[in-house]
């Protein structure tokens, strides 16, 4: 089950300033991977074991969910993760605009509250600004693997995309939907729907070089 928030009331409109990645990592120069809507936080928690020389950032709009996966953070010692509460499309980009030069690598969005009803698409995650926030601070050729069970969400996820002139497409044999995610981890909705035998879309987008832009 999908428990919705809304990111468009008030109360989610107020930014946070997030503490500096001083704070967070106990290597703060260390390159970084933040997954956007991280919920139980499984799959930032595996990353983290996996590659101790990256930092992860886990940002959810669900408080209870950040709370849950930091204690089981806290309880592995994983010094290389953190979880936070926040709007992404509110407080990230004051984030960002702190991290050095080319550190943050990879940024990834995977199964986003869909909003199924029209009047509520403006309520989805992936906005042309976020997008704008992401590619200012992206490191060139850094990824951002977008991934959903919705074919018309992670339809109007890649036109955003597309659409923008700060990303390309990463296919494989001109195939663009990849077939697994390309970090060999699931997160708990990836575990749920293949075991329903149901399609999966992802894509991957490397940041080009064509525009940099300064902060």
């Amino acid at each position: 089950m999908r428990q919705h928030v809304n990111p468009l009331s008030q109360f989610f409109q107020i930014p946070i300033l997030l503490p500096n990645k001083s704070v967070l990592f106990s290597e703060p120069s260390s390159p970084i991977h933040i997954d956007i809507g991280s919920a139980k936080g499984e799959f930032l928690i595996e990353l983290a074991g996996k590659y101790p020389k990256w930092n992860f950032l886990g940002l959810e709009i669900r408080e209870p969910l950040v709370i849950d996966s930091e204690k089981k953070r806290i309880k592995l010692q994983l010094n290389n993760l953190k979880f936070l509460f926040c709007n992404a499309n509110v407080s990230l980009d004051e984030w960002l605009s702190h991290l050095d030069p080319n550190q943050l690598k990879r940024v990834s969005i995977q199964f986003p509250d869909p909003w199924f009803k029209r009047k509520h698409f403006k309520r989805r995650v992936l906005k042309e600004s976020l997008l704008y926030t992401i590619a200012k601070s992206l490191s060139v050729d850094g990824e951002l693997f977008i991934q959903s069970d919705i074919f018309k969400l992670i339809e109007s996820m890649t036109n955003i995309i597309d659409n923008s002139i700060y990303f390309d497409r990463k296919t494989l044999d001109g195939i663009k939907w990849l077939s697994k995610n390309p970090y060999d981890v699931s997160t708990n909705r990836e575990i749920f729907v293949n075991k329903q035998n149901l399609p999966i879309y992802r894509a991957m987008y490397l940041r080009n070089s064509r525009l940099f832009i300064n902060n």
